[in-house]
């Protein structure tokens, strides 16, 4: 009966790290995302003010 219980509580401490792990993933991957999304974002407004300039729009 004791080692049933402890199976059963190592299986769930490692569902919660699995848990955590996959958050952690998806955190990176989301901080990853928004750099990304920001830093086209600027290149591309610079690129559209550049040819705004060029064709006499600004």
């Amino acid at each position: 009966m004791v080692k049933q219980e402890v199976i059963a509580k190592d299986s769930r401490s490692e569902r919660g790290a699995s848990m955590v792990e996959y958050a952690l993933l998806v955190a990176l991957i989301a901080v990853v995302a928004i750099g990304a999304v920001q830093l086209l974002g600027q290149n591309t407004t610079a690129q559209l003010n550049a040819a705004a300039g060029a064709i006499g729009g600004n």
